[in-house]
């Protein structure tokens, strides 16, 4: 016999979830503090008294004393299991009633699609199954959408796992990036709410750069103390007197070996000592501009990570692109992953990419050899009769916001 129970504990709920090969931070009990502005619930559902499903919801709150109720990256369940899949959609209906809500929206963590870039990609046909048995029981399934804007959450994701990673398995360009990185004096640091300033620096760089808008500090400080042992931010810095004495350095060198050279000289020798002067004496220029400017030791990259259970993911990541050249972003993601791995994560989830599989974020994220994760998307319960004009209220103003 099936029953359900509004109000599990913290405890109850965050062990189930992190039991579960559904693990995710958005079910984590701590995420509802993040979304604040919405209200939340813990449902239990129960067999015989045995916990078998868990939903944490958000409620957000609409006009007329309306609200809509969405279960991220959830409910966390056995979905092949009918029986059950039957009791939890009707259970979740009778209890949208009572919030007055018009439907529920849910985006199970279930994968049509989950292959590493080199390997072929197949289809879960039983994931596939599994939404047709919920659409049968009366909700909407919004399909596999093309684009990234259509969902609440990304369709796609890069997430490396733990036996994928290492610096060998890397391609050659990114190894040479790293290595570039770690050679021109990149160092890289971990830590919490003491980099904090720095890393919200990074972020508003970033929003000029892209001509978005994020979020601001108090965001960030949140969501490091909401999970106080369960978060980092990494952050690499460049000490630029030192980088610039280091130059000077192998400027000096260079124009030395210049004084030596003899009607004898090879060309190629000749060229390369020219570009080197080049390239020595553009660094120096600019990084003496900065240094000019009052600027010592600068923030170049920055990612912010929560974990849960044994999986971490990348929230919010940051660069200043006047530092490009130093590749810094690279360095700052796979120590990031690195980090995770050290501290026990099984994967480290680098979040969405372009459903096209072509863009910025895929081909960045792709050099760290990544498996890339097709979720099955979105489903909507329908729980008013005004579902179908509160849907596509919804649609129009997610489709404006999109172009903000």
């Amino acid at each position: 016999m099936f029953t359900y129970k509004i109000g599990i504990s913290t405890s109850e709920h965050d062990r189930f979830v992190i039991d579960s090969p559904q693990t995710n931070l958005l079910q984590s009990s701590s995420w509802a503090k993040i979304k604040d502005s919405w209200g939340n619930d813990r449902l239990g559902f129960y067999q015989d008294d045995k916990l078998v499903a868990v939903a944490s919801v958000l409620i957000q709150p609409l006009p007329l004393g309306f609200s809509m109720i969405y279960i991220p990256r959830g409910p966390i369940m056995d979905y092949q299991d009918k029986e059950l899949l039957a009791f939890v959609i009707t259970s979740l209906k009778k209890y949208a009633k009572t919030k007055r809500a018009l439907f529920v929206k849910f985006d199970p963590s279930l994968f049509v699609t989950k292959n590493l870039i080199s390997q072929e990609v197949n289809i879960n046909e039983d994931t596939l199954s599994i939404a047709k048995d919920i659409q049968a029981l009366g909700v909407e399934w919004t399909g596999l959408t093309e684009d990234m804007a259509e969902n609440i959450q990304p369709r796609f994701q890069a997430n490396i796992y733990k036996e994928d990673f290492t610096e060998e398995k890397l391609s050659k360009s990114t190894k040479q990036a790293i290595r570039t990185a770690r050679n021109k004096g990149i160092s890289v640091q971990f830590g919490g709410t003491e980099l904090l300033d720095q890393f919200a620096d990074l972020m508003k760089k970033t929003e000029a750069r892209k001509n978005i808008h994020l979020r601001g500090i108090d965001y960030y400080e949140k969501l490091l103390t909401t999970y106080p042992e369960s978060s980092y931010i990494t952050l690499s810095t460049l000490d630029l007197p030192a980088r610039l004495k280091d130059l000077n350095k192998q400027l000096e060198k260079n124009i030395a070996d210049a004084a030596k050279f003899t009607e004898k000289t090879k060309p190629g020798k000749i060229e390369n000592n020219k570009q080197e002067y080049k390239r020595l004496s553009e660094e120096i220029a600019f990084l003496q501009e900065k240094v000019d400017a009052g600027n010592k030791i600068v923030p170049l990259s920055g990612t912010l990570v929560l974990e849960f259970g044994n999986t971490a993911e990348n929230i919010y990541a940051g660069m200043d692109e006047d530092y490009r050249r130093y590749q810094p972003a690279i360095l700052t993601w796979f120590e990031t992953a690195n980090h995770a791995f050290e501290r026990g994560a099984k994967w480290q989830n680098m979040g969405g990419i372009e459903n096209s599989l072509d863009g910025g974020l895929y081909n960045f994220k792709s050099k760290f050899n990544p498996r890339i994760e097709q979720f099955i998307g979105e489903f909507n319960l329908p729980v008013s009769p005004f579902y179908g004009l509160a849907n596509f209220a919804y649609k129009v103003r997610k489709k404006l916001r999109s172009k903000h």
